[in-house]
């Protein structure tokens, strides 16, 4: 099995916090993240990374906005 190897602007699930995000840039081993629709970015491990479909990052875009729309995030 080929392991994934993310690109700059790939859409990604953080397999470890359950959260999809886009990869903005690598520091050090890390993968930094920041979820799609914006927010605060987070490192993760590339190892538990997997990429996602059209679909799921539009949902993931579209959760981030429905929460904004509720105030519960900035």
């Amino acid at each position: 099995m080929t392991a994934y190897n993310p690109q700059l602007g790939d859409a990604v699930e953080d397999t470890q916090r359950q959260k999809v995000g886009k990869v903005m840039g690598f520091v050090g081993p890390y993968v930094q993240l920041r979820p799609v629709g914006g927010g605060v970015e987070w490192d993760a491990h590339p190892d538990r990374l997997q990429p996602v479909t059209l679909a799921e990052t539009l949902s993931a875009g579209l959760a981030v906005a429905d929460a904004r729309s509720r105030k519960e995030c900035p």
